[in-house]
C-alpha cells in the first residue's frame, strides 16, 4: 500500500512540483492545503503517513501548524520544507516536531530520501 502523503505549501507551483516528484516514486498525494489552517484541517480529515510542510504561509505558519498537528497527533511525521535555509528555522521546525527539514529548490533525490527515513 502506498504512502499517503499530505502537501502544504502556499505556491500552487510547488505542490504541483512536489506531489509529480511524489507520483513518480510512488507515493499517493491524499491532499493539498494553501495554508497552516487547511494543514491542520485536512490532516485531521485524511490522517496521512507524513506532512511534507512548507514553513512560510500565510494565515498559519508551518511551524505552528506542525504544533498544532503534533497537540492533535503527538506520532505525526512531518518533513518541513523551506527556500530559507535558516540555522534558526531548521531549529525552530525540529523542536515544534518536524522529522527533517528540506531546503528549496530541491532534488527529488533528496525529497524521497527524507520521507522514506522518516517513514522507517
Amino acid at each position: 500500500m502506498a504512502n499517503k502523503i499530505l502537501i502544504v505549501d502556499d505556491a500552487a507551483f510547488m505542490r504541483m512540483m512536489i506531489k509529480d516528484i511524489l507520483t513518480k516514486n510512488d507515493y499517493e498525494v491524499v491532499g493539498e492545503a494553501e495554508n497552516g489552517v487547511k494543514a491542520v484541517e485536512k490532516y485531521k480529515e485524511l490522517g496521512p503517513d507524513l506532512v511534507l510542510m512548507d514553513i512560510t504561509m500565510p494565515e498559519l505558519d508551518g511551524i505552528q501548524a506542525v504544533k498544532q498537528i503534533k497537540e492533535f497527533d503527538p506520532d505525526a511525521k512531518v518533513v518541513m520544507c523551506s527556500a530559507m535555509g535558516q540555522q534558526a528555522m531548521v531549529i525552530e521546525s525540529i523542536q515544534a516536531g518536524a522529522k527533517d527539514f528540506i531546503v528549496k529548490p530541491f532534488q527529488a533525490e533528496r525529497v524521497i530520501e527524507a520521507i522514506q527515513k522518516v517513514l522507517q
